[in-house]
């Protein structure tokens, strides 16, 4: 199938959010907390519901963290899943990395996505077919082909709760960084080897990393080391395990 129409309202969708975000001055925003606990912006809430302007036709589902689910999106073949503010914790504290991300699914499977970091003026959009772009210029995952010296994107939150200290020792570079969805998209250009995380994320947040990585030559798998049915009735999935195939394989023994 062609997924260029679906690419072309990702482009238009992302270009539109992040010019909204322009009235909003990261690190000096009020915000609230979520029933779970987890913050929210008028940003996050704004950008939504452009999002979906943009992005949904009749007949498609959608699933998003900052729209109340509706699980008729579990009888429809294209499901929009969207994070709207991946990173919102730092867009509150002035740390700029923050993006917005869209995937495109058919049938349980991300077919283009969709990730823009307007702090970092970096657009990354993809197509399983077409391969990934960065501002327009075609990219890949790195061909590095062991451990040593790899950069690692690490979760800012999970490196500050003491978590990634059994691998203060490892031949990588740790980076903290924040938003998967970021850490996902610049290891899909070949910025960064590895990504992956040690505790559960939803759907949302790692949609469109997912699709970016494997365009762009990459695999990702969970935990569980299982690749994702994607639009389930739970949207979260154990954490997960990101990079170009041979790092990949080394990677999973590591984290067993």
């Amino acid at each position: 199938m062609d997924f260029t129409e679906p690419l072309s309202r990702i482009e238009k969708a992302l270009q539109a959010a992040a010019e909204a975000l322009e009235a909003f001055t990261p690190g000096k925003i009020d915000s609230t907390l979520k029933d779970g606990g987890d913050p929210v912006t008028e940003a996050d809430v704004l950008l939504d519901g452009i999002l979906k302007d943009i992005l949904l036709r009749d007949g498609e589902g959608w699933l998003s963290e900052e729209t109340k689910d509706d699980q008729s999106r579990l009888d429809k073949e294209c499901v929009w899943i969207v994070d709207p503010l991946d990173g919102t914790r730092e867009f509150i504290q002035g740390i700029p990395e923050w993006c917005i991300s869209i995937a495109y699914i058919v049938n349980g499977r991300p077919e283009a996505a969709g990730i823009c970091s307007p702090s970092a003026q970096q657009t990354f959009l993809g197509t399983r077919a077409g391969g990934v772009t960065l501002n327009g210029t075609p990219v890949n995952v790195t061909d590095k082909r062991d451990l040593v010296g790899a950069t690692v994107l690490a979760s800012r939150s999970e490196v500050k709760r003491g978590e990634w200290k059994v691998f203060e020792n490892a031949s990588f570079e740790i980076i903290p960084m924040g938003s998967v969805a970021y850490k996902m998209a610049r290891v899909a250009a070949g910025l960064n080897d590895i990504t992956f995380t040690l505790v559960p994320k939803n759907e949302w947040d790692v949609a469109a990393g997912w699709l970016l990585i494997e365009a762009a030559g990459g695999k990702v798998i969970d935990k569980n080391g299982q690749v994702r049915t994607f639009n389930q009735s739970d949207p979260l999935l154990p954490g997960l395990l990101s990079a170009n195939p041979v790092i990949l394989s080394h990677l999973t023994d590591l984290c067993q």
